[in-house]
């Protein structure tokens, strides 16, 4: 049995997906979790990653664990907590999505170090470990679909800095992998796209899936630190727009590790853009 934590996030969504589509047995969990969340035949549970014991239920049986290092919230885990109960009920394995942020930013203590001390508790558990460190995600353009719906535009800032963001169903895929065969024991993969992508080139690439165009319109920075604040703390925002501003090397680097894992190449914004399209229109 696979336990599947942040079922219902972007990666966790299809991870079960994928894992269900392959005959495993699963059971998907989050706080908010119900049946219409799922696939058919796949048990789902409630818990929160916050709270270790409402996990003991959901890991009874399973043998092996994705676990979800919380993002945002990352800071509320007690992740030792975690991995006990999990090996109460028989886990032997443990596939961690962590954060680039880990290798990139370990002096952001949002982004480096408490994703850090999560995967310390990983590699220390006595389990069979594999940790996946993306960087951003294509799914984070969700974030426009309301503009794009409403106004045919997308504010945003640093419009012709590029990442190399990647697709969720990828990172998935590779999740699938570690969780089910063998050889990647130990391991962590970096997980990116297949090339660098600018806020103003994602934006165009929305509306050429539309078959419309959509107007780019550049934040300052202080106007896109205005808007995270209200939805993300403090450290994360100045980190997160020292990211997407002024990005290192290793950040802007395109990692082979999606097409060494799944042998093929990882998939570009415009094909998620094109698979998305009805949320924009």
């Amino acid at each position: 049995m696979i336990v599947v934590t942040g079922a219902t996030g972007n990666v966790g969504r299809a991870l079960t997906r994928i894992l269900a589509a392959a005959g495993e047995r699963v059971t998907a969990t989050s706080r908010g979790i119900s049946g219409a969340d799922v696939p058919e035949g796949v048990r789902w549970r409630t818990a929160d990653l916050t709270d270790a014991e409402s996990l003991r239920p959901v890991c009874d049986g399973a043998d092996t664990l994705f676990l979800q290092n919380g993002g945002p919230g990352a800071h509320l885990l007690s992740p030792r907590d975690i991995l006990d109960v999990a090996k109460a009920g028989g886990v032997e394995r443990v596939v961690l999505l962590s954060s680039q942020g880990v290798a990139t930013r370990p002096e952001s203590g949002s982004h480096g170090g408490v994703a850090r001390a999560i995967e310390d508790a990983v590699r220390e558990s006595g389990l069979e470990w594999a940790i996946l460190r993306p960087g951003g995600f294509h799914s984070n353009a969700w974030a426009w679909a309301e503009s794009v719906r409403t106004r045919r535009t997308v504010a945003a800032p640093f419009g012709d800095v590029g990442l190399p963001t990647v697709d969720p169903v990828d990172i998935a895929g590779v999740a699938a992998a570690a969780l089910t065969e063998d050889g990647h024991q130990g391991r962590v993969y970096e997980l990116t796209g297949p090339s660098l992508t600018t806020p103003r080139q994602r934006v165009e690439a929305i509306g050429d899936a539309l078959g419309e165009p959509v107007r780019f319109v550049e934040q300052t920075r202080d106007e896109a630190r205005a808007e995270m604040l209200r939805f993300m703390p403090e450290p994360v925002v100045e980190t997160t727009l020292s990211i997407l501003g002024e990005p290192t090397p290793a950040e802007q680097r395109v990692s082979p590790d999606v097409e060494r894992v799944l042998g093929r190449p990882p998939r570009p914004f415009a094909d998620w853009a094109r698979e998305h399209v009805s949320a924009f229109r």
